[in-house]
């Protein structure tokens, strides 16, 4: 793999020529070059957790413990969740104050949402993430179980008169689109899956129905009239309502892939218990081989960028793979390289913001919220070298 001339590399040659004889700088360089680049890269990683935390606790949170308040709970939870993952107690206050702040939007139905929205399966299942990662001591143990006996209920299946025929059965999706689509699906299973839930679970394998059919492989689990149009292996929005994609549509009618969809769409099967010999996580794989990026969400362009990085993140985190093999037999250390891509993205301030504000990534709180929950599955180790 081509090595980039890194910041942290330069600091590394420097700090070793100024510590060590002149007759014997060369060897001495080489020999503890992977030991000092574990400890650059844990240094800059650190720093740059901390200056995200600090900027989110100084810029980013509001005196009701949100995060751009305005969009509803699901930013709050987001960025909640990322903050736990880096490392904070439920008892910060950073934290707790953003925990009580959600626990506002508790409904007695068991959805966690702002009254009135059309995202009950998206803030729900955003929040239930969120208070999972904060449940050390069982103490949102009643939340979650009346959290997942909500989720369940707004899948759809026969009782919004769908049949398993049906290209929406199975999926979740926003109110006001009156369809599901594979993003909220995809946080579905992951809210299912945080509340306890298995493969064997029946509103699980109702879901991996809906996850398969948004994938541009024709299989005995996909028989939609989009899925040999753009047999690619990748996933798009969704099948249902005369089908979307966010990537828009090939000459033959087909339905682009791209990739935060098929990151999604492979995360979400293998959480459903797909294995890695299964055809469907093969032809995804595949795709992601193809169109491995780090710069830009495949398919996309900016658009979605750190929502990508995240979800990412997620899946190869899920699939346990160090190293992916592009399409051209170059090997990439993903954790490194998505590690050091964001923390060259990061703004004085300690935050990210993307110049494309599609799906609210103008607002430097949720992309921050991104950033750090994808820094947390590329924390550095010593077995990186």
């Amino acid at each position: 793999m081509r090595h980039r001339k890194t910041l942290a590399g330069m600091l590394v040659i420097t700090a070793v020529a100024m510590s060590m004889p002149v007759a014997t700088t060369r060897t001495t360089t080489l020999a503890q070059q992977p030991v000092l680049d574990d400890r650059v890269d844990a240094l800059t990683y650190q720093q740059a957790v901390d200056k995200a935390i600090n900027f989110l606790r100084t810029k980013g949170q509001a005196p009701d413990g949100s995060y751009a308040g305005f969009a509803g709970p699901g930013v709050t939870a987001v960025v909640t969740t990322s903050i736990l993952r880096s490392g904070r107690s439920p008892d910060d206050p950073l934290v707790a104050k953003s925990l009580e702040y959600l626990s506002g939007f508790v409904q007695e139905d068991g959805g966690i949402y702002r009254s009135g929205t059309f995202y009950r399966n998206y803030e729900t299942c955003l929040a239930m993430l969120c208070f999972a990662e904060a449940n050390r001591d069982g103490r949102y143990d009643k939340l979650l179980k009346n959290g997942d006996r909500f989720i369940k209920g707004l899948q759809w299946d026969k009782d919004e008169e769908h049949d398993r025929a049906s290209p929406s059965y199975g999926g979740a999706g926003y109110g006001k689109h009156k369809r599901p689509d594979l993003s909220n699906t995809n946080f579905l299973i992951e809210a299912l899956r945080a509340a306890g839930n298995g493969p064997d679970d029946e509103e699980v394998k109702k879901a991996l129905i809906f996850v398969s059919r948004c994938q541009n492989l024709e299989t005995e689990h996909n028989t939609t009239k989009f899925s040999t149009k753009n047999p690619d292996g990748g996933f798009y929005y969704t099948p249902a309502a005369g089908g979307k994609s966010q990537a828009g549509q090939t000459t033959n009618g087909g339905l682009r892939s791209y990739g935060s969809m098929t990151y999604a769409g492979l995360k979400s099967m293998i959480y459903a218990g797909v294995g890695p010999d299964d055809p469907r996580v093969k032809a995804a794989f595949q795709w992601i081989q193809k169109h491995y990026d780090l710069k830009s969400n495949p398919g996309m362009g900016n658009a979605g960028l750190y929502y990508y990085y995240h979800t990412f993140a997620k899946s190869l985190d899920a699939l346990g793979l160090e190293l992916i093999e592009d399409a051209d037999g170059v090997k990439h250390d993903w954790r490194r390289e998505l590690r050091r891509e964001l923390i060259r993205l990061q703004r004085e301030d300690g935050s990210w913001v993307n110049e494309n504000s599609r799906w609210l990534e103008g607002d430097p709180s949720l992309v921050t919220g991104y950033a750090l929950l994808a820094l947390s599955y590329c924390r550095p180790t010593s077995k990186e070298n």
